[in-house]
């Protein structure tokens, strides 16, 4: 019996290991991947937008060669940080079903002295208990989707990995943020013909607030405009995907055929709720998109023992993934101890 069963080894889930290794709870992570595994299909050579003070889990533990780490550093730093402090993680092993084990009841004297929920974790390799459970795994295995003819081509991927395949070829990205900013700005430099098809309310957007580009890729791709090595193309919407061409609509209604050997979808991804609403947990739709009911201090959820962080709250980026456990772990120890002091 675990006191706490995290799913997701990111940030989210390596600082509540962490955490909860300190406060001297019985956990395991697993992990359907690898270690960090959103960072590790980060495109490669990637530079981190952010600071090394929002990515680390001590204060000075990261030391990139910049002032801003690349992928790979970034990577390198929470693998060793699981190694290096010892961390239960599983790494590969998919969690396929969470459930409820019904409730259980310490008895003192011939009396019921309290009741805790248990759950049971059901993973393609076993299957584990625990009185609590933290969704922290990402959201990049549920792309969101155009839903246009053609879109199911093998030319067409909701990720960015690299540039090379792509050299002399004619590349469309769609999108309107970091992501698709930074593939549409590694083809053009690297070669390859690229058309960026964006809203014009996302391309003049500059509140870092909103999801826009960020002003250090923003520039950079404004310089590839003015060498002609990026195409910019404000998007009415898009019509279909063929194999060797995409139609488009501009914003102001024309009908635009241009050729293409493959097209990149980079417009978000939403974290998968399935799990969580089997177990009776309630959503709401905020600023993110759908998220879970929880409460803002704790990350407990309105079904006793189950917690959120990452993807599943209303806070995305890593900073407050990493500082979100230094909340979740003290409630779930205090009350992991009261139920103790209890019995």
């Amino acid at each position: 019996m675990y006191d706490l069963i995290i799913i997701g080894a990111g940030p989210a889930g390596i600082s509540a290991a962490y955490e909860a290794k300190l406060a001297g709870l019985k956990y395991v992570v697993i992990e359907k991947g690898l270690i960090a595994n959103t960072i590790y299909h980060y495109p490669v050579g990637l530079t981190v937008f952010s600071t090394t003070n929002e990515l680390e889990f001590n204060e000075g533990d990261l030391k990139p060669a910049r002032d801003k780490p690349t992928r790979e550093e970034l990577l390198s730093y929470y693998v060793r940080f699981v190694l290096d402090n010892e961390l239960n993680v599983r790494t590969e092993e998919m969690v396929v079903q969470v459930k409820p084990s019904g409730r259980t009841a310490s008895v003192a004297g011939g009396t019921p002295a309290f009741q805790s929920s248990r759950f049971r974790v059901i993973t393609d390799r076993g299957e584990y208990d625990a009185r609590n459970i933290l969704f922290a795994n990402g959201a990049m295995d549920h792309p969101r989707k155009l839903n246009v003819p053609g879109e199911d081509l093998p030319k067409v991927h909701d990720q960015f990995r690299e540039t090379y395949p792509w050299v002399r070829k004619q590349a469309l990205i769609v999108g309107g943020g970091n992501s698709a900013g930074e593939a549409a700005l590694f083809l053009a430099q690297e070669g390859a013909e690229t058309t960026l098809a964006i809203f014009r309310s996302d391309w003049e957007n500059n509140d870092p607030k909103q999801g826009c580009i960020k002003y250090w890729v923003k520039q950079p791709l404004e310089e590839e405009l003015k060498e002609h090595c990026l195409k910019l193309f404000f998007l009415g919407k898009i019509i279909e995907i063929r194999e060797g061409e995409v139609e488009l609509e501009s914003e102001t209604g024309e009908p635009v055929v241009i050729p293409n050997d493959v097209v990149f979808v980079l417009i978000g991804s939403d974290a998968d709720l399935t799990m969580l609403k089997s177990l009776g947990v309630g959503t709401e739709q905020s600023k993110s998109g759908e998220v879970p009911v929880y409460d803002p201090e704790t990350f407990e959820t309105n079904v006793p023992g189950i917690y959120v962080a990452g993807h599943f709250t209303n806070h995305r980026h890593i900073k407050p993934a990493i500082d979100a456990p230094r909340k979740i772990i003290p409630h779930i120890a205090a009350k992991q101890g009261n139920a103790k002091a209890r019995a």
